[in-house]
């Protein structure tokens, strides 16, 4: 995909000059940038002008892309611009998007030229990202999902199969429960790329819409629960860069496409399921679905003896309570992958936030009736028991992490237009690379 937001051609197009707040006002056109309020702020910018002509720009200098994202629509419309460096062309892209599929925007962004070398490859993986999490459930149900992980296994010749009916029921027992309610049958994609390197898991949560199921979510609740899919979106994402780079490692990625309704066929609370790997799990809530797919995923991952395994999930409210939309909650059972994430996070301007897998907790999953409950009996701790319960579906000593993500953009901001969002994804990458540089084996 070509973002229509970039151009290759930098015939016509006009300099943007990057500028720090102490070294700009000697520079020609100073003062008529200094007339419209420019300061050199991150981001900030003011026209150069000869009579009435657009001669180019002057632009404050910004840590990191998300600031340079004001440009694309502040700038003149129909305007071609080149300059800069790799953080405004990827700033450039993130605030130049804007979810089409339905209705036209107000006005087309203005193009960049971006310097020569510039990988796209993120810009596009967060584009398609944003894309899937903005898709109305109506048009993006689980058999969409498993054919979007289809598409992406075609454009980088990975091997995609489709897991569903029978076999579903068979080997994702929890996941097909979770979907037994809506006439859209739940689906497992499993993409597989790489032939040498470490071997790295990737699991997304894939709820195409999550009504809350028997235990309804109220109106409100329910608003934005397209976006309940917004774990495999970043996943895909995720594997959309490692592929689009040719990272040297192998890539297991699972997508658990289902959607959480209600009907007469719905499961229940205090019903007694059966996961992949054995456990008997009793329904504390049936809103509580997301662990219920994961669980089946990881089991399935750790069959394969992976050297890590990450998953993504819009998971808890309770993790959004504590950290808010931008920050994704980072829980982890090995030391050396969480620090690997964590650092890459921090160099590319994408925190994560780590919070402990209390062990001391663990025991709020207990059941009366089977191996473990789907919730916890205490209304506390909501992201962190959740976690826990993920724990038991990974093997130990198989290095784990897990991201509770909100995949959303709640206003407008330079770089994150309201709607969906790749959220951590700049920063996963970053630490996967670090990860992988630890992990050479074949």
């Amino acid at each position: 995909m070509s973002l229509p937001c970039f151009a290759a051609d930098p015939a016509g197009a006009l300099p943007l000059h990057l500028v720090a707040p102490d070294g700009w006002r000697d520079r020609p056109g100073a003062a008529l940038a200094a007339a419209q309020g420019f300061r050199a702020r991150p981001g900030e910018h003011a026209l150069l002008l000869d009579g009435e002509a657009v001669t180019g720009a002057l632009v404050g200098r910004a840590e990191g892309p998300l600031p340079y994202g004001a440009l694309p629509h502040a700038l003149p419309e129909g305007t071609r611009w080149v300059g800069g460096d790799a953080d405004l062309a990827l700033g450039w892209a993130l605030g130049a998007y804007r979810f089409t599929r339905f209705k036209a925007p107000r006005r087309a962004a203005a193009q960049l030229v971006p310097q020569a070398g510039f990988d796209d490859s993120m810009a596009r993986a967060i584009w398609h990202a944003r894309d899937l999490v903005n898709m109305p459930a109506s048009h993006l149900g689980p058999a969409e999902l498993a054919e979007a992980v289809e598409k992406l296994g075609a454009a980088h010749g990975a091997a995609v199969r489709i897991i569903e009916g029978a076999e579903l029921a068979q080997g994702f027992p929890a996941l097909a429960l979770v979907g037994a309610g809506s006439p859209r049958a739940p689906r497992v994609a499993v993409l597989e790329w790489g032939t040498e390197g470490p071997l790295l898991a990737l699991c997304g949560k894939g709820v195409c819409f999550d009504t809350g199921g028997l235990d309804l979510k109220p109106p409100a609740g329910m608003l934005r629960m397209k976006k309940d899919m917004g774990g495999a979106a970043v996943m895909l994402a995720l594997a959309d860069c490692l592929m689009a780079r040719r990272a040297r490692l192998r890539l297991l990625v699972l997508v658990g496409a289902v959607e959480n309704g209600v009907s007469g066929t719905a499961f229940r609370p205090g019903d007694v399921l059966r996961t992949r790997k054995g456990l008997t799990v009793e329904v504390g809530n049936t809103d509580a679905e997301g662990r219920l797919v994961l669980a089946d995923l990881l089991a399935f991952a750790a069959e394969r003896a992976p050297d890590a395994i990450l998953d993504g999930a819009t998971l808890t409210g309770a993790a959004r309570v504590a950290l808010g939309p931008d920050l994704p909650a980072l829980f982890s059972n090995d030391e050396a992958l969480a620090g690997a994430l964590l650092a890459g996070a921090e160099a590319a301007r994408d925190p994560l936030w780590r919070l402990p897998l209390h062990g001391g907790y663990d025991s709020w999953l207990d059941s009366p009736v089977a191996d473990l409950n789907n919730v916890a009996g205490k209304p506390m701790a909501g992201a962190i028991v959740a976690a826990l319960f993920l724990r038991r579906f990974v093997p130990h000593g198989t290095p784990w992490a897990h991201l509770d993500l909100y995949a959303w953009n709640d206003s407008n901001r330079p770089g994150a237009p309201e709607g969906g969002e790749a959220t951590g994804l700049r920063g996963l990458l970053a630490g996967i690379e670090r990860w992988m540089d630890a992990h050479p084996r074949s």
